[in-house]
C-alpha cells in the first residue's frame, strides 16, 4: 500500500518482498522480519554491541534546499525506545546535519508511530531516512520499522492553520502559555491506524504548572469569512479519564480582540487519544480565528497532550442543510435543542464514542415515564413556497419507544408559530440506528423552521439517541445542464446514500451506454465519498441528445437502485469549430478551426509469398487497423497557439470531437510529429495551419480526471507566506491547480 507522495519505493516503504532498500549505519545488522501491517514485511534491526543502533535508507533521495519535508514510520520494540531521522547530504554524499525527532517515551512491542519534519539546510541536494534504537545495553536487541515515508508535510487539505500548528514535527513555537501551563514536546506511545498518516509521533503536550486550571492557544490567526460556518478538532489525550479537558474555536476582530469563543468539552471514556471536534459560525465582526484547548481543576504537574490540530471551513452534514453543524451533530453540547412538551430531558451522550453517527456523540433523550415528549431544534432560515426534507438518525438507548415521528414547524419572520407539517411516524425497534425523514411544502408567509421529534417512550426510563439531524431544501436527485462554451455537461447528483458503489453511464437513444469519467477513471462501482457528487462530462458527444442513467450498488455486484437524468444535447454552434480535448486533463481543452476534412488511412500488417507454378500470390493478412490521417487545423491567436502547445505536450491520447453531419465521429487520437505553419508573411499574424498526424485509439479507460484535489486557495495561504515562495515550487498556474511542484 504505497503512501501518497512518497519519495520511497515501495519495496522500502514497506520491506516487502526483501530489505533491499536499507542497510546497517551504526552498530546493527538488519534483516527481513515478518508481522508488518503495510504488507507482512518488516524491517528487523539488531544491535552488533551496546549503544544506539542505526540503520538508513540505501537511495539518497533528491530534496530541495530551504523546503521542509517530514519522514515518519511504524515502529515496535520491547526493549528499547526509538526515534527517526532525517540525514541531509550535499551533491557530493557529504553528510551535512541529521534532523531527529524526539525518543519515544517507552519501549513497545505494539506498533507506534515514529516522526519528524525539518527544513533542509543550505547546500543539501540529497536525503536519507535513519531509524535509531535508543538505546541497546547488549548486542542482539531487535526492534522493528515499517510504513517508512520520506516527502513533503502531510497536512490535512483544508485546514486554515499551517503544519507548524497542525503538528508538532518540527517545533512547539506555534503554540503559546495562555495561562498555568508549560509547552514541551513529547511523543507517547500511541497506536494509529497503518494508513492514517495525518498523526502520531510528536504530541504538544501541555504541562499543569500549578493546581488549577491550565490553557494554551495557537499563534497563527488565519483569516475567516463572517457568516461562515467553521469546524475544529484536535486529538486530545487526558492525563485521568476524570480530567476536564477541553478545545475551544475563538473569533477575532480586526483589531485582535477576541469576539467569540465556543467551548467543547472532551468526555473521555479512558486515557487515550480521543478526537474531539467544536463548531461555530463566525459573527459579523470576524476577521480571524484561534484555537485553544486546556484542563480545568487540573493537579499540578498533569499533562493534556494535543495532536493533528485543525480548523476548516465546516463540511455540511447533508448538502444543503440550513441547520448548524452543532444543532445536528451534537460534538460540543445539546444544539440549542429543548423540550416543548412532555418528561423528555435532552443531554449530550457519554462518553465519547458511546454513540454517534457523524462524530463521537449524540443527542441523548430520556423520559423517565411512559410518556410523549415533544423535542424541537433551533430556528433555521427557510424559504416559503418550496419543499423542504428534515432527516434524523436515530437508535435506541434503554427501554422501548413506540414511535417516533419527524415534522417540521414554521414560523414567520415574528417567529409566530404558523403550525406543524403533518409529518412522518416510524416505528423503531431496538438494535439499529435508522434513518428517518420527513417531506413538507413550506406554507406561505415561513420564513423560518425547526426540527421536531415526537417521541412515544414506551417504558419507564427509556433512552433514544438521535443525531446528524438535517433540514434542507428538495432538489432533484438529479440534474444535468449544457455548457457549451466549455464543452461539458455537467451532472449533479444529490442524496447518494453513504457507503453505496455507484456506477454512472452516458446513454443514446440507440441504446449505447458509456461510462462516464471521474477522479479515479471510469465510474464503475466507485465507492460514495458524499451525498452530493457534481460531475463535468468532458466527453459527451456534440449534437446528440443523451441522458446518464445512475446505478447504485449496496455491495460489489448488488444493484440496489437506479435513476435517470433529463435528456440534454451539447451543441457547437460553428460548423467549421472542432474540440480537441484531453481526456485527463479537461483544463487543457481547445476550440480550434478545421481547415479541411482529413483523408484517412486504413494500414494492415500483410506478408506476400509467391508459390512456383501458380499465378496469385498467397497473401497473410492480420487485421486492418484504425484510421490514420492529417488532421489540418488553425488557430487564430496566440492564447489559443499556446493553449494547443499545452495540449499536446503531455502526449497523451487525446479526443478528437467535430459537429455532426462532417463525415466522422467523435474519435480518440494518438498525435505524432506535429507543423505548425504560418499562413502569410506578415510577422504579426496570429493564425496559424497546423498539421497533426493522428492514429485513432481505444478510449482510456484507467486516466482519472487531474483536478485540486478537495485543495482551495486556503491551502496555499497556510503553505505559502508569500507570492515569491509560491511562485519558487510552482512553474506554472496549472502546477499550482495540481500541485505540482518543481523538483
Amino acid at each position: 500500500m504505497a503512501i501518497p507522495g512518497n519519495l520511497l519505493s515501495p519495496t522500502t516503504e514497506m520491506v516487502d518482498p526483501n530489505t533491499s532498500g536499507w542497510t546497517a549505519k551504526l552498530n546493527a545488522t538488519t534483516s527481513k522480519g515478518a508481522g508488518g501491517r503495510n504488507g507482512d514485511g518488516c524491517l528487523a534491526v539488531k544491535s552488533i554491541a551496546a549503544g544506539e543502533a542505526q540503520a538508513r535508507t540505501v537511495t539518497s533521495y533528491t530534496i530541495t534546499a530551504g523546503v521542509t519535508y517530514q519522514a515518519f514510520a511504524d515502529a515496535s520494540g520491547a526493549t528499547v525506545p526509538e526515534r527517526i531521522g532525517i540525514r541531509w547530504l550535499a551533491i557530493t554524499g557529504t553528510e551535512i546535519s541529521i534532523t531527529w525527532s524526539l525518543t519515544t517515551m517507552a519501549a513497545s512491542a505494539s506498533w507506534h508511530r515514529i516522526s519528524v519534519a525539518g527544513a533542509a539546510p543550505v547546500g543539501a541536494a540529497k536525503a536519507q531516512v535513519v531509524l535509531s534504537m535508543m538505546t541497546p545495553a547488549a548486542p542482539n536487541v531487535i526492534s522493528y520499522f515499517e510504513n517508512v515515508y520520506l516527502g513533503l508535510p502531510v497536512r490535512t487539505t483544508g485546514n486554515l492553520f499551517g503544519f507548524g500548528t497542525e503538528s508538532t514535527e518540527i517545533d512547539a513555537t506555534g503554540w503559546v502559555s495562555e495561562v498555568n501551563a508549560t509547552i514541551s514536546r513529547q511523543v507517547p506511545v500511541a497506536p494509529w491506524s497503518v494508513d492514517w498518516y495525518w498523526a502520531g509521533g510528536h504530541t504538544l503536550a501541555v504541562t499543569a504548572t500549578a493546581a488549577g486550571n491550565a490553557a494554551v492557544r495557537s499563534v497563527d490567526r488565519p483569516t475567516v469569512t463572517p457568516g461562515a460556518e467553521y469546524l475544529g478538532h484536535a486529538y486530545l489525550q487526558p492525563p485521568t479519564m476524570a480530567s476536564a479537558a477541553w478545545i475551544e474555536l475563538r473569533f477575532y476582530d480586526s483589531n485582535g480582540n477576541q469576539v467569540q469563543a465556543t467551548r467543547a468539552a472532551l468526555a473521555a471514556p479512558g486515557v487515550g487519544f480521543y478526537r474531539q471536534l467544536v463548531s461555530a459560525v463566525a459573527p459579523a465582526n470576524a476577521a480571524t480565528c484561534g484555537f485553544a484547548a486546556g484542563l480545568d481543576g487540573a493537579a499540578a504537574g498533569q499533562v493534556l497532550r494535543l495532536e493533528t490540530v485543525v480548523v476548516r471551513s465546516l463540511p455540511p452534514l447533508v448538502t444543503g442543510t440550513v441547520l448548524p453543524y452543532a444543532s445536528g451533530s451534537f460534538e460540543q453540547d445539546t444544539g440549542g435543542w429543548t423540550t416543548t412538551t412532555g418528561p423528555a430531558t435532552l443531554a449530550r451522550s457519554t462518553p465519547w464514542g458511546a454513540a454517534g453517527i457523524t462524530g463521537s456523540y449524540a443527542l441523548t433523550v430520556s423520559s423517565a415515564t411512559a410518556a410523549t415528549s415533544t423535542i424541537r431544534s433551533p430556528l433555521v432560515p427557510v424559504t416559503e413556497g418550496v419543499n423542504w426534507r428534515a432527516q434524523i438518525i436515530t437508535k435506541i438507548s434503554t427501554g422501548t419507544w413506540t414511535t417516533v415521528t419527524v415534522r417540521v414547524r414554521w414560523y414567520d419572520a415574528g417567529s409566530v408559530s404558523l403550525g406543524t407539517s403533518t409529518g412522518n411516524t416510524y416505528a423503531v425497534p431496538a438494535g439499529s440506528w435508522y434513518l428517518l425523514t420527513s417531506d413538507a411544502v413550506a406554507p406561505a408567509s415561513a420564513t423560518q423552521a425547526a426540527v421536531e421529534v415526537v417521541g412515544v417512550a414506551g417504558s419507564t426510563a427509556a433512552a433514544l439517541w438521535v443525531d446528524a439531524v438535517a433540514l434542507w431544501q428538495v432538489l432533484p436527485l438529479t440534474a444535468v445542464e449544457a455548457v457549451p462554451g466549455d464543452g461539458y455537461i455537467r451532472l449533479t447528483l444529490r442524496e447518494l446514500p453513504d457507503g453505496y458503489l455507484v456506477s454512472v453511464y452516458r446513454m443514446t437513444s440507440d441504446g449505447a451506454r458509456t461510462l462516464v469519467r471521474g477522479t479515479s477513471g471510469l465510474i464503475s462501482q466507485q465507492e460514495v465519498t458524499g451525498d452530493a457528487m457534481v460531475l463535468e462530462d468532458h466527453e459527451a458527444p456534440l449534437g446528440v441528445t443523451v441522458f446518464y442513467r445512475i446505478e447504485l450498488y449496496s455491495a460489489p455486484g448488488v444493484l440496489a437502485s437506479t435513476r435517470s437524468s433529463d435528456p440534454v444535447m451539447l451543441t457547437l454552434d460553428d460548423i467549421n469549430l472542432a474540440w480537441i480535448k484531453d481526456p485527463g486533463n479537461p483544463q487543457r481543452n481547445c476550440m480550434v478551426v478545421m481547415q479541411s476534412p482529413p483523408d484517412w488511412q486504413r494500414p494492415i500488417e500483410q506478408a506476400s509469398f509467391v508459390v512456383r507454378g501458380r499465378r496469385n500470390k498467397v497473401v497473410l493478412s492480420g487485421r486492418r487497423q484504425g484510421l490514420e490521417g492529417d488532421l489540418a487545423i488553425w488557430t487564430r491567436t496566440d492564447a489559443e497557439r499556446e493553449a494547443l502547445h499545452l495540449l499536446l505536450d503531455s502526449g497523451n491520447t487525446l479526443l478528437w470531437q467535430a459537429v455532426p453531419g462532417m463525415g466522422v465521429t467523435d474519435m480518440y487520437i494518438s498525435v505524432a510529429t506535429i507543423t505548425e505553419g504560418r499562413i502569410g508573411r506578415l510577422a504579426q499574424e496570429q493564425w496559424r495551419a497546423w498539421t497533426l498526424p493522428s492514429t485513432e485509439q481505444d478510449m482510456p479507460v484507467t486516466t482519472g480526471v487531474n483536478g485540486a484535489a478537495g485543495r482551495t486557495w486556503q491551502d496555499v495561504v497556510a503553505e505559502f507566506a508569500t507570492c515569491a515562495d509560491v511562485l519558487d515550487v510552482y512553474a506554472t498556474s496549472e502546477d499550482l491547480l495540481l500541485d505540482l511542484r518543481m523538483g
